[in-house]
């Protein structure tokens, strides 16, 4: 019996497409609902599905990064919002789409697709090639201004950051770190909201609560457990590398 998951932030969303799904495909089992992106890296390192059916844009970890967390592993198919410009990135024909709201029609296309496929190897090539295509889209047509600088609070001090000073962001529940060389400071926005003023080629996502500037990063080490860490150029913390976000180093020399 095949067997798949649903990542989607919209519990409306996520029944609606296992609804959708019980009548296109009786005989697949959804052995997970996932509310964000890192329960869907869980549930498929976990459970192992033949299909992950993943929002893109998800809070902390998005479809797309879940994908690079779990490339090879199962089949990929991501619901979108966005129009066809974004989406043309799929004519790679590694992963499939299906444009909200889902229609029963198009479902139906992609799920005659996926019987086809299951039981072949997943082209994790195609599928990371295809991804990287899609953001680059996606980034093209976003529209949202780039934080330019932050201002942040050490006890009754008010510190200014010029954005290209900064080396990493921290979070924990409550507060945000601004680090850079020689300062540091909090602010009270979390790090998801950070992330849509930022450049995702300027600054990595390497952990739930860390955001890393791509030219802070001096070397990645891994080691014998096979946890990645982050050293920097000019500070001396080092930074750990969730699994979620290993994906970032693949096929690059990292230190043992």
């Amino acid at each position: 019996m095949p067997t798949a998951i649903i990542a989607d932030d919209e519990d409306l969303q996520r029944e609606d497409l296992r609804r959708m799904l019980a009548q296109s495909w009786p005989e697949l089992e959804i052995v997970a609902l996932c509310e964000d992106g890192h329960d869907a890296v869980d549930a498929i390192a976990r459970l192992r599905p033949d299909v992950a059916f993943l929002d893109i844009r998800m809070p902390g970890v998005s479809g797309l990064e879940v994908a690079g967390a779990s490339a090879g592993a199962c089949r990929v198919v991501f619901t979108t919002a966005y129009d066809s410009h974004a989406i043309e990135a799929f004519g790679l024909g590694a992963v499939d789409y299906l444009l909200k709201p889902v229609a029963q029609d198009r479902l139906a296309q992609s799920v005659a697709r996926l019987r086809e496929q299951i039981g072949s190897k997943v082209d994790s090539a195609g599928l990371l090639q295809a991804m990287a295509e899609l953001d680059r889209r996606l980034r093209e047509g976003a529209r949202e201004e780039r934080i330019r600088w932050i201002s942040a609070t050490a006890g009754s001090t008010i510190k200014i950051f010029p954005i290209e000073e900064v080396l990493f962001f921290e979070s924990d529940s409550r507060y945000t770190r601004v680090v850079s060389a020689s300062d540091e400071g909090l602010i009270r926005k979390p790090i998801k909201e950070l992330q849509a003023g930022l450049d995702p080629d300027q600054f990595w996502q390497i952990h739930r609560g860390t955001l890393v500037a791509v030219r802070a990063i001096a070397r990645a080490r891994r080691d014998e457990l096979g946890a990645i860490t982050v050293e920097l150029r000019a500070h001396p913390e080092q930074l750990k590398v969730s699994q979620t976000y290993a994906w970032r180093f693949r096929g690059e020399v990292l230190m043992r």
